[in-house]
């Protein structure tokens, strides 16, 4: 893994110099089962045409999709390559560009091979091997509940045997599991077949530039690290917090809701980027190590310390909005959250006593994805007398969207004779240091794994542990529903979520803050 890397530009020839510490991922075929789905459309195929622009793949780097949809490869590519020129029309897809380079998507299509095939029979499985003559990344974009079964064919198949210098790997998206019974059992299934080494479970928050940036920040900067630990941090909060709704995807959001779809992946892998020790090395399993030792320090939560929340009808950017309950796929007395509120306790040295408190939640007032971290306040009120009798707490907030980059909040005299401080921000802005190109955050991951640096990437003990951690309140929640609370549309969660705080005495972070 490398933070200097650039390797999302489109503009760049199908000839291109790789960036500056990276070379062309080894020759091998990406074997996409779950072709003609949306994943596939909207991240891995415009991820792959931005690493061919990059010059990050090898001249015999061959790409087959699988599904079980009639068509051939004419047909899938036309679609794919439709699929791309609409980015360049809609400015909010979460890949936009203003044209698509036409060497490197040639590059790309050149390479597509399509076959139909259902990947429940043997046979059919067994088949795709006379099209795989060496190494291999198998990319598991299907419904979560075809997993397990998927790398058992692929294992029965004789598709997961390597030999030599070739290579046969697995990405597992998520979600890995429903709680920690089933993320065990998944484990169990996959390591039956597959060895560690070989099984890459994707988290695509962790291909954000600015997530990645957490450690260089923290580990590549000394103004930083002095300062973290609970000698200096009063609190932590980490937020992920959506203005759209469940949109067409009730049916998947209705069994799974806030807790599962978000906090043992996503915001347990943020938190794992703030709180973890320094690692010896950037090694894939020394880093993995530092997140497991975080992990197990995490006191299992209480369901008194978490807060459940849905959407009723309310107002969006001036757009009304309608229940979740009224969503396609809902059922009319749904008790599914779309909003979760944590409090996490850290049994470890460095985080004793600091309370780290998570929330994510969808049709909010506000689109931010950030961690902000608040120090406390001086011990001694030597302006006590002035015009600054209280201090406000300094903070530093990792921007992760829709700004990226990194805000301070400190306090700084204004002019004049008097001494009296107010509250100012020193920022730094990506688009203000880097030359940003379009991407779609599979870049880094997709790269790293052909590569296959695991780093990125969670181990089984990480994903065990992010889920014992949660699996009370998923428990407590299962029996009842009394606890649930609903917000309109547009506010910023639940009363309860402003409770758990305030019975602290701390409150979040606005929404509406820059």
């Amino acid at each position: 893994m490398s933070f200097s890397r650039d390797i999302s530009s489109p503009a760049r020839s199908r000839h291109a110099i790789p960036p500056s510490g990276s070379h062309p991922a080894p020759p091998c075929t990406l074997v996409i089962f779950g072709a003609r789905g949306d994943l596939t459309k909207r991240l891995l195929i415009p991820a792959l045409y931005n690493l061919a622009g990059s010059g990050l793949l090898d001249a015999q780097f061959r790409i087959l999709g699988v599904d079980r949809t009639p068509g051939d490869t004419a047909g899938w590519r036309d679609g794919l390559a439709a699929t791309m020129q609409e980015f360049t029309r809609d400015r909010n897809a979460e890949f936009y560009t203003p044209q698509i380079d036409p060497g490197a998507w040639s590059w790309i299509a050149e390479r597509l091979e399509y076959v139909q095939a259902d990947f429940s029979d043997l046979e059919q499985v067994r088949a795709l091997g006379a099209r795989l003559p060496g190494s291999a990344v198998f990319y598991l974009a299907v419904p979560s509940r075809f997993f397990g079964s998927l790398v058992a064919m692929l294992g029965q198949a004789g598709l997961t045997s390597e030999q030599g210098d070739m290579f046969r790997r697995v990405v597992i998206e998520k979600p890995f599991g429903s709680d920690l019974a089933t993320a065990r059992a998944l484990n169990q299934q996959v390591l039956s077949v597959l060895d560690e080494r070989q099984i890459y479970r994707i988290d695509h928050f962790l291909g954000k530039e600015t997530v990645q940036n957490i450690l260089a920040m923290r580990f590549g900067n000394l103004i930083f690290e002095p300062l973290w630990r609970n000698e200096y941090v009063d609190h932590v909060q980490i937020t992920a917090a959506e203005t759209i709704g469940v949109e067409q995807r009730g049916a998947f959001y209705e069994p799974t809701g806030a807790l599962r779809d978000m906090v043992p992946n996503h915001l347990f892998q943020l938190f794992a980027m703030v709180a973890m020790e320094p690692p010896a090395s950037f090694s894939a399993e020394t880093v993995r190590t530092a997140k497991e030792q975080l992990f197990e320090s995490v006191r299992p939560i209480d369901p008194r310390d978490a807060v459940r929340g849905q959407y009723g009808t309310g107002v969006v950017a001036d757009r009304p909005v309608a229940a979740y309950r009224d969503s396609a796929g809902v059922a009319k007395d749904s008790v599914t959250e779309t909003y979760v509120a944590l409090k996490l306790h850290v049994d470890n040295w460095r985080w004793s006593g600091v309370p780290f408190y998570l929330r994510t939640g969808k049709s909010l007032g506000g689109r931010r994805t950030e961690v902000v971290v608040q120090f406390k306040k001086p011990p001694v009120a030597i302006f006590r007398g002035t015009e600054t009798a209280a201090l406000p707490p300094n903070r530093m907030i990792v921007n992760i969207q829709p700004a990226q980059g990194l805000t301070i909040e400190m306090g700084a005299k204004r002019p004049g004779p008097a001494m009296d401080l107010a509250d100012v921000q020193v920022r730094f802005r990506y688009e203000d240091a880097f030359d940003l190109q379009p991407n779609v955050g599979y870049e880094t991951l997709l790269y790293d794994c052909l590569t296959g640096d695991a780093t990125l990437f969670q181990r089984a003990d990480n994903i065990n542990a992010a889920w014992t951690a949660v699996d009370p309140v998923l428990q407590a929640w299962a029996q009842s529903a009394q606890d649930l609370e609903f917000y309109p549309a547009g506010a910023t969660g639940p009363a309860g979520a402003d409770a758990l705080l305030a019975r602290d005495g701390r409150a979040w972070y606005p929404l509406d803050q820059t």
